[in-house]
């Protein structure tokens, strides 16, 4: 390696082609002053950035699609089973109780508000999916997550990241006891 003058600067060779296969008198003047040369440039043509952007779009669009047929299927599928839930006598005012509805997987929450209030709510959060946790006594749902909550009685978020409330589900009184019968869609 040689230096030139007392700088310390490495001299360069003299570059015969450059990476777009042009000769050094017609490289831009930038070229000329930043010669740092690659094995191979790798420059990304107008037509591959514009392919790029047209096939991302058209898979945001199909998953945006999907999104939507998932939703009117949902829909049509008919009436949500009708299912016993409890006897309005076994949860205590200010009480909670734990049942799966529609499926066996999915996790819902009775709340017992006062003598002639009741509702019922998915514990799933509406920001990540975890498992909120009924604090009666805070009169919150509490997501351990993320430390976002939701307010007891209309299941707005009022903490944290969640930005939706969480899913209600209909209630049915019957000769005392408690039935749930279906998702209030204006929730989800």
């Amino acid at each position: 390696m040689r230096y030139k003058g007392t700088m310390l600067q490495p001299e360069r060779e003299q570059i015969t082609v450059a990476p777009d296969g042009g000769s050094e008198a017609e490289q831009p003047q930038w070229r000329q002053d930043f010669p740092i040369d690659w094995p191979q440039d790798n420059y990304i043509a107008r037509r591959d950035f514009t392919k790029f952007l047209v096939l991302t779009s058209l898979a945001f669009t199909a998953g945006q699609i999907w999104i939507v047929v998932q939703n009117f299927f949902r829909a049509r599928r008919g009436q949500s089973p009708i299912r016993l839930i409890a006897g309005v006598d076994e949860v205590p005012i200010g009480g909670t109780l734990m049942f799966t509805y529609p499926e066996q997987h999915d996790q819902c929450v009775l709340v017992r508000l006062d003598e002639r209030s009741f509702i019922a709510y998915s514990r799933e959060c509406t920001h990540l999916s975890c498992s909120v946790v009924p604090e009666p006594d805070k009169r919150r749902f509490f997501c351990p997550c993320h430390e976002g909550a939701f307010d007891i009685a209309t299941g707005s978020p009022i903490a944290g990241p969640p930005r939706r409330p969480l899913a209600r589900i209909k209630l049915e009184f019957r000769q005392g006891s408690i039935y749930a019968a279906g998702l209030d869609l204006r929730s989800l």
